[in-house]
């Protein structure tokens, strides 16, 4: 039996982590949420998930910008 092999977990869209709902969003946006619904997310190409993951750390920075900027407004 072959070591550390990654079993394949069902893609749940009603049961998602937040970050998770992030990235389907955002992958939702690019138009690969059915690619991503019928094959997983193996099924995406290296650029594709590249790209999802840049968005990712942008669309988290500028989360981060504007809950900081909220609290420099309260104080």
């Amino acid at each position: 039996m072959p070591k550390n092999k990654k079993t394949k977990k069902p893609f749940d869209i009603n049961n998602m982590t937040p970050e998770e709902q992030l990235k389907f969003e955002i992958a939702e946006e690019l138009g690969l949420g059915a690619k991503v619904l019928e094959n997983g997310w193996r099924s995406l190409t290296s650029k594709e998930s590249g790209r999802i993951g840049g968005l990712i750390t942008k669309r988290k920075r500028e989360m981060q910008k504007e809950a900081a900027g909220q609290n420099t407004d309260s104080v």
